[in-house]
This record gives C-alpha cells, sequence and structure tokens, in this order.
C-alpha cells in the first residue's frame, strides 16, 4: 500500500444545529482522531445564532486544526451545501462528518489507508463503514448496531434495495464524485442517488466492518422520515434506477410499494418497520 494521502474532512453547518453537540462533532472528527485530517472544511448553510458564530470563529482561528469555512447567507438545503464543499477541497479524499454524530478515535486510521492507490491502481473510490446509535438515553457503544455489505459486489447488489452505506461513515474520492455530478437536490436521498451514479461511473466501492460513528438518534428521528415529500423522493429515484438499469420492472413496483408504505405510515409503525426490515438487510 502506498502513503497515506492528505484527506479533508467536510461537515455541513446550519442555524438549528445545537452548539454543544457540533462542538462535540468538530473534535471528534479533528482533534481527537489518531490519524487528523489535513483540512476541516466547515460549510455553512444560512445565518447562524451567536453561540455557533462563536464556534466558527474558534474554527476559523484553527483551534481543531487547519480549517477552511464557506459560507452561505440564505439557507439551500444540504446538497448544495455539501456540493460547494466537495468542490472547494483541495485535497481528492474528501470523509463526510455530520454536525450532531461522533466520529470514533480510529476512524480515518482505518479508512483513509484503504482509499490509497496502489500500483496496480486499486484503491477505494467510495468507503463507509458501520455506525452505532447513541442518544441523550442511550451513551455510545450501547444502541442498535447499523451495518451495510462490505464487498463491492455485495453492495452493487444491494444498491437496488436499498441505500447501501451510511452517509455519515462516507469517505469518497473527490474527482469520481464531482465526474459524475457530484451531490444534487433530491430531499433526504441525495447521498443514495450520489453513490448510484458514481456506481454506474465505475467507482470501486467498499464498506468497513468496524464501527467508526456514533450515530445520535433523537426521539423525532423517524416523524422527520415520512411524508408526501419523501415519498416523492423516493418515486424521482426509483425512476432513476429503472431507467439506469439498475433495477427491473419489478423491483421497481415492489420498491414504491414498500417505500410508500413506510413513508406514509404512522411513524411508529414506521420505526418498528425499519428496526423489523431494513437493518436486517445485511
Amino acid at each position: 500500500m502506498s502513503a497515506v494521502p492528505p484527506f479533508a474532512v467536510l461537515m455541513p453547518l446550519w442555524g438549528r444545529d445545537e452548539p454543544a453537540r457540533v462542538e462535540a462533532a468538530i473534535a471528534s472528527a479533528t482533534t481527537g482522531q489518531t490519524l487528523r485530517p489535513d483540512l476541516f472544511l466547515l460549510t455553512v448553510d444560512g445565518p447562524l445564532p451567536s453561540a455557533l458564530e462563536e464556534l466558527v470563529a474558534r474554527v476559523e482561528a484553527e483551534e481543531f486544526g487547519p480549517a477552511r469555512v464557506l459560507r452561505h447567507p440564505q439557507h439551500r438545503g444540504i446538497a448544495l451545501t455539501l456540493q460547494d464543499g466537495l468542490e472547494a477541497s483541495p485535497h481528492e479524499i474528501v470523509a463526510r462528518a455530520d454536525a450532531d454524530d461522533l466520529c470514533r478515535p480510529e476512524r480515518f486510521a482505518v479508512q483513509i489507508p484503504r482509499m490509497a492507490r496502489t500500483e496496480d491502481g486499486e484503491g477505494a473510490d467510495l468507503l463507509g463503514g458501520s455506525m452505532q446509535e447513541f442518544s441523550d438515553r442511550v451513551a455510545p457503544g450501547e444502541g442498535p448496531l447499523r451495518t451495510r455489505p462490505l464487498e463491492h459486489e455485495q453492495i452493487v447488489g444491494y444498491l437496488g434495495r436499498h441505500s447501501p452505506f451510511h452517509h455519515p461513515t462516507i469517505v469518497l474520492r473527490r474527482s469520481v464524485a464531482l465526474a459524475v455530478g457530484g451531490y444534487r437536490d433530491l430531499p433526504l436521498l441525495e447521498d443514495y442517488w450520489l453513490w448510484e451514479r458514481m456506481m454506474l461511473g465505475g467507482a470501486r466501492m467498499g464498506n468497513v466492518e468496524e464501527v467508526v460513528v456514533d450515530y445520535r438518534v433523537d426521539e423525532h428521528l423517524f416523524e422527520r422520515r415520512g411524508g408526501w415529500t419523501l415519498f416523492t423522493s423516493d418515486l424521482r429515484l426509483q425512476r432513476t434506477l429503472l431507467l439506469d438499469r439498475v433495477i427491473g420492472p419489478r423491483a421497481f413496483l415492489t420498491n414504491i410499494v414498500l417505500r410508500g408504505g413506510y413513508r406514509l405510515a404512522p411513524w411508529r409503525l414506521r420505526r418498528f418497520g425499519y428496526r423489523r426490515f431494513v437493518e436486517p438487510m445485511r
């Protein structure tokens, strides 16, 4: 394996994020890492309250290591926010981190070496990992585990049913993502759509088995995952998968029925369905 490549960490931030959680998330992705990033990219989506502005000033002062802050005066949404950060990165390898999750200290020491190009040209273009849930009531390391298929061929087979990556765990090759258009607006599914396009573009994909992120789950998570807007996103993505021949007509109809039931069900039933049927699909 060649030397560990330089990499940036990309984190979006907006005004409703909680300052204490954001600070913990930033520290976990920077100073708390055994392999620290070469650059921390914080992309700010719209105006911020004073407490978050104070934290951003600390980032700009490089309290958490080398950093760059991108600002946008109006809230525009996660896809455009991430796309701006991806385009601004000076490094080919970009790791995603969210403002309310916690990266485990060994995350980048595990993932980044897998992104290095070897002499025969191998090396991942898109790499995720496992997550473990936590909340205000459940401490990190004690909640449900979320995994995904590990090998490229398994991921290709899984992609037609469900997203094969946990977005907060992703490390990607910037040029490969941008070559297929990068992040595009599709509420809650902008990441899944990017994975599909990267796969069709020839990306080498994988997941590490290790838990690399502690994923915060609040009581409103499954309430936010329902409704007609998100079902419309499902319809758009499933139509794209069908037109791109990632799935066939039968899988298209099956997926639409399942996603319609999931999005339009009461949130408690949605939570039960996810726990019962989605995570066991590994």
